[in-house]
């Protein structure tokens, strides 16, 4: 059997921005998923993250900064918590799906920094893997089609169903369908071993982020450096 037929978590966050080395988590949701894509268990969070929330931030996921002190959890108590279910997951070896990987994982690696907490690699005792991650998968195995790539995008072309976008539980869930479905449809990732799958994307990444940055600097931005590691940028000290 191939990863997609077999037992997933999936992971999201909504944050209060996009960069990962300033901007805090206001949810998330750990979604377990059965090989048939029965949704076995989820565990969720809300936290008010000690910051205001940016009106534009607030207007795609519906959490301003009122809603977030009203009802959010500390974030270190928070953090602590999802940090140990990803570890608790991935050290059982289910593979993690995670949409945009470098995002979230980095961003959730500078959250655990910020409070003095273990990060998810201290606690594993390496970066995090498997992790599957839908974007890297689709530009990997359909380089060349026009269009977003947004979880919405990726699920209307793959025809998976999203409830609730920009909820965390829901975005999880359909992010873990897309992926699913890649790996239906292109035997070329439907590999035996999650592992295999991890090691591919990695090398991916590296390739579709060495390809952005030949297109910018090509397009008049001659410094322009586009991270290639994945799922995890490191942490500049």
């Amino acid at each position: 059997m191939s990863w997609h037929q077999e037992l997933l978590v999936s992971f999201d966050l909504e944050t209060t921005g996009t960069d990962i080395e300033r901007d805090r988590v206001i949810s998330a949701a750990l979604v377990r998923l059965e090989g048939d894509g029965r949704v076995a268990g989820q565990q969720s969070w809300l936290l008010d993250p000690g910051v205001p929330v940016p009106e534009e931030a607030a207007e795609i996921h519906g959490m301003s900064t009122a809603y977030v002190r009203a009802h959010g959890r500390p974030p270190a108590e928070a953090i602590e918590e999802i940090t140990e279910a990803l570890a608790g997951a991935l050290g059982a070896q289910i593979p993690l799906v995670v949409m945009n990987a470098r995002y979230d994982l980095s961003l959730l690696d500078r959250e655990c920094r910020r409070h003095g907490l273990r990060t998810l690699t201290e606690r594993l005792g390496h970066p995090p893997a498997p992790v599957i991650d839908p974007l890297v998968l689709d530009k990997h195995v359909d380089r060349y089609r026009k269009g977003k790539r947004a979880l919405q995008a990726l699920c209307g072309h793959y025809g998976v169903r999203l409830d609730g976008a920009h909820e965390a539980g829901a975005d999880a869930a359909a992010a873990a369908g897309v992926a699913r479905r890649i790996g239906e449809r292109y035997p070329a990732v439907a590999l035996p071993s999650p592992r295999e799958l991890h090691a591919l994307q990695e090398r991916a990444a590296a390739e579709q982020a060495a390809s952005f940055q030949a297109y910018l600097r090509r397009s008049g931005k001659p410094e322009a450096i586009v991270e290639a590691a994945w799922p995890l940028i490191p942490h500049q000290r």
